[in-house]
């Protein structure tokens, strides 16, 4: 999961570098490469036929969940392209917490009272860092935070989906791939005509495969050994990687109310999920 968590990072300070490619044409082609490599790694550990198969007959969950990949996928490229890599993160690290409130309304779970306070102060730490680009007047920070939150209101429903069906998370991996495959059929168009260098398509090419197919898949085998919680704090480490690797690979400096917004975030979680492991299952 740590290995996991080291990949994903490293989408911020990569993207950064690239020089001539607009967003919706880099969410394109990361997406595509995303694909490609999901298309062979998949096929390698469960074979042609059965990974057909399963695209035929996977029902609307299937179908379902990789919806909610695909919009993942897209939002978080085209937020990154918009406002700052820490202000994406710490909009995502709220996941858990949104998921959390999904459940207590689409499938009756109960939520202790320290989830309870853990969405509030996380609400705090995000409405923070709106508030600071409204004072800013930078729309375009503040719409890249607003597609951001794309990313945890998708992966909650993905979550809800999953467990209301009764199916393990390991049965519907092929939905990562259809929402590669969606994500690129969703950004075609807006990003006619292409223009990206060789220098973006190899940076690209590296997002898809190394940072987006392999550490799902790694996660996905890594979950099977932890608990949620211990999940959670572990994925948790993508802030602190994906804010530092940006900071020294690309210059790009957190504000305050960054740091003061993602700490609330950031708090709450681990309070949450640290009485979470310390109470057991």
């Amino acid at each position: 999961m740590l290995l996991a968590t080291l990949l994903w990072s490293m989408a911020g300070v990569v993207t950064r570098h690239l020089q001539m490619v607009g967003s919706f044409e880099a969410t394109f082609w990361r997406s595509f490469f995303n694909a490609a490599a999901l298309v062979m790694l998949l096929a390698w550990l469960r074979g042609w036929r059965p990974l057909a198969s399963t695209l035929r007959s996977g029902g609307p969950t299937l179908w379902l969940s990789g919806a909610c990949w695909a919009v993942m996928f897209t939002a978080f490229m085209v937020a990154i392209t918009m406002t700052t890599v820490a202000n994406v993160l710490v909009t995502m690290a709220i996941a858990p917490l949104v998921t959390a409130l999904v459940a207590r309304f689409a499938l009756g779970h109960r939520l202790p009272t320290r989830t309870w306070m853990a969405v509030l102060l996380a609400g705090v730490g995000i409405a923070w860092m709106y508030a600071h680009e409204v004072a800013a007047a930078d729309t375009r920070h503040l719409a890249g935070i607003a597609v951001a939150l794309g990313v945890p209101i998708a992966a909650a429903i993905n979550w809800t989906v999953i467990q209301k069906s009764g199916r393990g998370g390991g049965d519907l991996l092929p939905a990562v791939l259809i929402g590669a495959v969606g994500s690129c059929l969703a950004t075609l168009v807006p990003s006619l005509p292409f223009s990206a260098s060789g220098h973006d398509l190899a940076l690209l090419g590296l997002l898809g495969v190394a940072q987006l197919a392999v550490p799902c898949l790694i996660a996905v085998a890594a979950a099977r050994y932890l608990s949620a919680p211990e999940a959670a704090l572990l994925s948790l480490l993508e802030i602190v990687f994906g804010v530092t690797w940006t900071w020294l690979g690309a210059g790009e400096v957190p504000g305050r109310h960054v740091l003061v917004g993602g700490a609330l975030v950031i708090g709450a979680l681990v309070a949450n999920e640290a009485l979470a492991l310390r109470r057991g299952p």
